[in-house]
């Protein structure tokens, strides 16, 4: 079975493959088949922008697609930013612009429990959708902290660690990843429902 990625991110195509890699499953990249779509993700929810990505590309190449959407959901501002994450300060905002905002946003708030989360979306020719969803809770710091990672990864402190995102290493990042769990309950569905033969 080929699986296309509907993503040019070498970091997200290398856990996506790393996790999927199991026989009879191949691995397929935008660049590989010379196929490139800017689709408008406009929907509500995560899970409606991951299955609205994967829809498009799946229909434009005529290969099973599998796509994502993430982002930084926080209680104290009812979800926010949520589908805005990257432009929850502006179209173009900068990374730094977006976590000053919600820092801003948060000042003298009490409750700073947020989670990052991440939707995956597996469509099919024919019509049939595997999805599922990973998140990892944590708790919005009062300041940015570290200098690795990018995003939301400043402001994020892990619990596990009492590190910011900023300060994992990419090993200990990836371990919490939101988009892996994501992935191996995608993996499980894709195995319970005969997807994936392992034989």
């Amino acid at each position: 079975m080929n699986i296309l990625v509907a993503t040019t991110n070498p970091g997200k195509i290398r856990e996506i493959s790393g996790i999927l890699a199991v026989p009879g499953v191949s691995i397929l990249t935008p660049a590989e088949i010379n196929i490139m779509l800017d689709v408008e993700e406009n929907g509500q929810s995560f899970a409606e922008n991951a299955l609205t990505k994967a829809r498009a590309w799946c229909e434009a190449s005529g290969i099973a697609c599998l796509a994502d959407d993430s982002g930084l959901s926080v209680d104290a501002l009812s979800g926010r930013p949520g589908v805005r994450s990257a432009r929850f300060a502006g179209n173009k905002a900068t990374d730094e612009e977006n976590y000053l905002l919600l820092l801003e946003s948060l000042k003298g708030v009490k409750d700073r429990s947020a989670r990052f989360v991440c939707a995956v979306a597996l469509v099919f020719p024919k019509g049939d959708v595997v999805a599922a969803q990973g998140e990892y809770a944590g708790l919005i710091l009062d300041e940015p902290i570290g200098d690795a990672g990018f995003g939301y990864d400043p402001v994020f402190l892990d619990p596990a660690s009492g590190k910011s995102f900023a300060q994992l290493s990419p090993k200990e990042k990836n371990d919490r990843s939101h988009r892996k769990k994501a992935l191996v309950e995608l993996k499980r569905k894709l195995e319970e429902s005969g997807y994936l033969n392992h034989s």
